[in-house]
């Protein structure tokens, strides 16, 4: 009875004292523990790419894809770089269109498959480049599918930058707002103003019932979990991986000029705390 009741003692100060757990059929996910919500963030998973490569352990190089955001994407070393602690992702002037008939490439790294959570709060410090037509953006997909095909398991734009705009754009997209047009109840989108060309941390914290968007530590805008309506409004109960690309083209941000290649957008470090 003594040896029981200890055991079961060390497992409940374990279970206090930790900030997550992780489930075995799926150890790269991060799940907050329940009650956590209202205590002091703790950091839990973190990159400053010191390394001169990709750390692969945490990233991949993201495949090209028939969407526009992914279109020109390569694992092409011309669109990578690394230089005193970050990473250099870049948009560039194809020069060998007999390779490749792409008349640009564009680089991006994701964390699918091998870091997600779910809830917590995310910031990733970065300077952005601009030219006409480059799109970088910080965002969020499910890592399990718990709804089924996109866009049911969401989508969380951390941040999203279009040509020489002096503002981002911080999106959630879903059903309720892509297939059934409910981008208004709740509002799921804002914007902030922004120096791109400066060093600022873009975020989210990330709740059982809200998202709320940030930009150098400071509240933008919210995106709350509400009752009354279709259930897909609020498919943010499941675990995210992460995705940071160096777009360009595409209906929303336009033509590209060519000109104005390259474009690069530098990022120094991403933590991660719950």
């Amino acid at each position: 009875m003594k040896r029981i009741l200890g055991a079961g003692l060390f497992y409940i100060l374990i279970s206090a004292c930790s900030v997550h757990h992780n489930p075995k059929e799926n150890p790269q996910v991060y799940l907050q523990n329940p009650g956590r919500e209202t205590k002091k963030w703790k950091l839990v998973w973190e990159e400053n790419f010191n390394s001169s490569n990709l750390d692969t352990s945490k990233w991949s190089r993201i495949p090209a894809g028939g969407a526009d955001w992914n279109r020109h994407m390569t694992q092409d070393d011309a669109c990578f770089g690394w230089e005193k602690g970050e990473l250099i992702l870049k948009g560039i002037k194809n020069t060998d269109q007999q390779k490749d008939a792409r008349p640009f490439l564009t680089g991006g790294i994701w964390s699918k498959g091998k870091f997600a959570f779910q809830y917590g709060r995310i910031e990733i410090r970065a300077k952005l480049g601009s030219s006409q037509g480059a799109w970088p953006a910080m965002w969020m997909l499910a890592e399990l599918d718990k709804y089924g095909q996109y866009p049911r398991n969401g989508e969380i734009d951390i941040m999203e930058h279009l040509n020489f705009d002096n503002i981002i754009y911080q999106t959630t997209h879903s059903h309720y707002t892509l297939n059934l047009g409910q981008k208004d109840n709740p509002k799921h989108s804002g914007t902030a103003k922004v120096n791109a060309g400066d060093y600022n941390v873009y975020g989210i914290s990330w709740y059982p019932d809200r998202i709320v968007f940030q930009l150098n530590g400071v509240d933008t805008f919210t995106y709350p979990r509400i009752t009354g309506v279709d259930a897909s409004q609020w498919p943010y109960d499941q675990p995210f991986y992460l995705l940071i690309d160096q777009q360009l083209g595409g209906t929303w941000v336009g033509e590209v000029d060519l000109k104005q290649l390259p474009v690069e957008m530098r990022i120094d470090w991403v933590k991660v705390y719950q």
